[in-house]
């Protein structure tokens, strides 16, 4: 095969190289590619010195890890869910066609007879492992889904996960291939940990023809190292490894390991890296393919123990080295992998599994003691969450030593129901931070797990990007551009204006301001509404947001279903027309949560509007019920809710979103809700915030890409889905990403200005409705920029305990005298709105000028925000 051949040229390195990589390796001096791939060509001598090197910084984590002289083992069964795939690998035995199939997928009772029978053998783990997503390629196997009411393959795995579950107490670990960011999130609720390997970097090997990989779409490395990114950022204990030996060059082999390492710091998910080597196989395109040799594959793992370092767990397939225990324990790994007592290694069948005794007995010849682990490794299992979802976190607990995190001696996996967690909504923590921030304040100024949720600050800095720094039109240009066509800009005109000061940003914002005028009148519009933050616990580990807490935090607080129906009522005593209601992604509440909580503000005031849920609260709760996007919004509008706050878009831009947030759902997660929301008749406001790590060319094409949004909408529905764009700046005193050195401290006066007019203007003909927010910019802020395109101030609040935790310090409310005092200068007429833009009923604008927009129970004197 084309593909197989090493690049021409490749020589072995000097006597000199290989010293120089080896005293480095030995004075612990961090690696660079080069010497690693110099040290991959280690034998005899050298790789007798590389291994002790190797071996030394295993013992070191060992031991950190409290676990000093075991190398673990997980007792396993292997269920073959489906042999069928969209891929075409080479050197695959594992998958085949249809006609040598019986059926296309293992059936139910097929998966649970072969897990009854691993549980009483004593196994823990059921290994899912499965082709890619055989319905895209195969007829037989979509016909079998259709069939058996499963929408995709994802959706079996999922169901027969579950099953295994509560009918054996086996402990799934998914191997299905390609996930996205989405797949993950349906998964993990039914899974304590996952996996996929990396096996190459290399991309020739892919798409080259010839090539190992070639035609298979599921093994571009770019793709395959994004599902090791989307399963740090969903908190998944993940599994990966390399392949070596399937025609990759030795700088390639240290390039995966690298970049596997890169991951693994930056999201802290990686539980276990797996070395494996090739070996040839009957009736595949490589079968002529020499399999790799053993020492290589020493090398391999001692090499990976120095550039992934002593905390991250290396294994080796005890089937695939011969009698070679004691070579690959002196390399350095400390994991044997899946060990099955029943069921054969479908993947490499030729290979039988070892008997448990016999690497037992292996691995106490090499000093060292046998010891059962779980899935899930013990590091994660201590941790708990967000690693460990609360529905599985009792099929764990009944098989975990709770001390060392392993699997404990004599347990036998016993079905245990799964279920959403149980307990309702109950109150706790800090109920009255709504009122209290504006008093007492936060009690510290960050989280608890501050160093550790939000992966490496260093890692994570590198990923930030610089925004042009010059533009070739020139300002006024530009100007001239916007008043004749102030959508059509160019995205280098637009960027020009984004830097526009002095008279030409004063010109800048009379345009907008005309524009304006033009578009909505002179009125300045505010609505009478009340926002309820249900609760802030969440363990999404968002970087800028200084809300979200842990349940063990002084801050953290959950309101009960009573307490939210009570702020709902306190509300339209007030006048309120409308309730925004949003909270943390609390891992403990069921996914129907979002359905009880909108069922309760219907069921006390049936006529207020319910402006609630975010994006990733609807991804959140779909995954959790299990329900499509569609499905999910469709039962949320049928238990009360009347429109969706398009907050958690940040910037639309997922090479700002995956430094800004770790586990926050992707630009086009966000684009399928609003747009499914939209469809189904559920209007969205949009959002931007903006001022942190990105830099004006995000703001262009964010700005751009709701306008083609509107504009599509527009077109399938013949109405506009979102009704306002609400403009966001960086609180930053608080926010992590700030405290860690990587944010800017927000934005200036200049940038606001800029960006509010800019967005009226790109904005022109798919949104008349531009909203600034007092929260961020207080009443000098609001000012101007009301004097540049804006029209709307947002709302009363009554409460506003995110930017208030983050160090905003314009208070949680204004009255609708605050807000006719803020405006009063301008010169324009104050207009009470419904979230619509309507006008409200009569009774509902004298309820409101009674109570002067804001309920008495809220009503604080302000002090500063208490910050240490």
């Amino acid at each position: 095969m084309a593909g197989m051949e090493p690049e021409a040229g490749v020589t072995t390195p000097t006597p000199s190289a290989m010293r120089r990589a080896l005293a480095r390796a030995r004075d612990g001096k961090t690696l660079d590619v080069a010497e690693a791939a110099v040290l991959l060509h280690a034998r005899g001598d050298d790789l007798k010195t590389l291994s002790e090197h190797a071996s030394r910084i295993r013992d070191a984590g060992l031991e950190e890890a409290g676990r000093a002289g075991i190398i673990t083992y997980s007792r396993k069964v292997f269920i073959p869910l489906t042999r069928l795939c969209r891929d075409r690998c080479g050197y695959c035995t594992f998958v085949t066609v249809p006609g040598r199939l019986e059926s296309p997928f293992l059936s139910p009772d097929e998966v649970l007879d072969i897990a009854r029978k691993g549980a009483e053998m004593g196994c823990k783990e059921a290994l899912f492992t499965l082709g890619d997503r055989p319905e895209d390629r195969w007829k037989a196997a979509r016909d079998w889904l259709d069939a058996h009411g499963y929408d995709d393959t994802l959706s079996y795995v999922r169901a027969m996960a579950i099953r295994v579950l509560e009918e054996t107490g086996l402990l799934p670990h998914l191997n299905p291939g390609v996930l996205s960011w989405q797949d993950f999130q349906r998964l993990k609720p039914v899974a304590p940990s996952m996996g996929m390997m990396l096996e190459t970097t290399a991309r020739r090997l892919w798409s080259e023809k010839g090539g190992p990989h070639y035609g298979s779409p599921d093994k571009d490395p770019e793709v395959r190292l994004r599902v090791l990114e989307d399963a740090g950022r969903s908190s998944v204990p993940f599994t990966t490894g390399v392949l070596i030996g399937i025609g990759e060059t030795h700088e390639e082999r240290a390039d995966a390991l690298f970049a596997i390492r890169k991951t693994a710091r930056e999201y802290g998910g990686i539980q276990e890296v797996i070395v494996q080597n090739f070996r040839a196989k009957p009736d595949t395109k490589m079968r002529a393919t020499p399999d790799a040799d053993l020492e290589e594959l020493a090398a391999n793992i001692a090499v990976a123990r120095l550039v992934l370092g002593p905390r991250m767990r290396i294994q080796a397939p005890p089937n695939l080295i011969g009698d070679q225990y004691d070579l690959m324990i002196r390399a350095g790994i400390d994991d044997w992998g899946g060990v099955s007592p029943l069921t054969p290694d479908h993947v490499n069948p030729e290979r039988a599994w070892p008997q448990i005794d016999l690497l037992a007995r292996q691995t106490e010849k090499a000093g060292f003691a046998l010891r059962e682990r779980l899935t899930i490794y013990p590091e994660y299992v201590k941790r708990g969450q967000p690693w460990l979802d609360p529905r599985v976190t009792r099929h764990v607990a009944a098989l975990v030593d709770a001390e060392t995190g392993l699997a404990r001696d004599g347990a036998l996996p016993v079905g245990i129901p799964w279920q959403e967690p149980d307990g309702g909504w109950e109150e706790s923590g800090r109920t009255d931070l709504h009122t209290e921030i504006d008093t007492t304040g936060r009690t510290e100024d960050r989280r608890g797990d501050f160093d550790s949720v939000y992966g490496d600050w260093k890692e994570i800095g590198r990923k930030i990007k610089t925004g042009p720094q010059r533009f070739d039109t020139d300002i006024r240009d530009a100007l001239r551009s916007a008043e004749k066509d102030p959508a059509g800009l160019s995205d280098d005109a637009a960027l020009a204006l984004l830097h526009a000061d002095g008279p030409e940003l004063d010109a800048l914002t009379k345009l907008a301001d005309d524009l304006r005028r033009e578009v909505v009148g002179d009125d300045i519009t505010f609505v009478v509404t009340r926002n309820i933050n249900f609760t802030n616990v969440c363990y999404t580990g968002c970087r800028f947001c200084a809300f979200a807490q842990r349940k063990t935090d002084a801050d953290a607080y959950t309101l009960s279903l009573e307490q939210v129906g009570d702020r709902v009522d306190e509300a339209w005593a007030a006048g309120a027309t409308e309730i925004c209601m949003q909270g943390g992604i609390h891992p403990d509440l069921p996914g129907t949560a979002y359905f009880d909580l909108a069922a309760e503000v219907k069921r006390r005031q049936p006529d207020i509007h319910l402006h609630s849920f975010s994006p990733m609260e609807v991804v959140n709760g779909a995954s959790r019920t299990n329900l499509s996007i569609r499905d999910f919004l469709i039962r949320a509008k049928e238990s009360g809710v009347d429109s969706l706050p398009g907050t958690a878009a940040e910037i639309l831009d997922d090479d700002v979103r995956w430094v800004l947030t770790k586990g926050k759902l992707p630009t086009d997660a966000w684009i399928e809700v609003v747009t499914t929301a939209h469809d189904i008749g559920l209007p969205t406001t949009a959002t931007m915030m903006y001022g942190h790590v990105d830099n004006p060319s995000h703001w262009v094409g964010h700005l751009k890409l709701l306008a083609k949004l509107q504009r599509e909408g527009v077109e399938r529905n013949g109405r506009r889905g979102f009704s306002e764009f609400v403009l966001l700046p960086f609180i930053h005193q608080s926010s992590p990403i700030y405290l860690a050195g990587l944010a800017r401290a927000g934005t200036t006066l200049r940038e606001n200005r800029a960006v509010h007019a800019l967005s009226r203007l790109l904005l022109h003909g798919t949104f008349d409705n531009i909203q600034s927010s007092w929260v961020k910019l207080g009443e000098e802020g609001s000012r101007a920029v009301l004097q540049g395109g804006v029209n709307d101030i947002g709302g009363t609040l009554m409460e506003e305990t995110i930017s208030r935790m983050a160090g905003a310090a314009n208070g949680s409310y204004k009255t609708i005298s605050d807000m006719r005092a803020m405006v009063e200068p301008l010169g324009r007429p104050l207009r009470q709105r419904t979230t619509s833009y309507g006008t409200p009923s009569d009774e509902r604008i004298a309820a409101a000028q009674a109570s002067d927009g804001v309920a008495t129970a809220v009503r604080k004197p302000l002090l500063p925000l208490l910050t240490p």
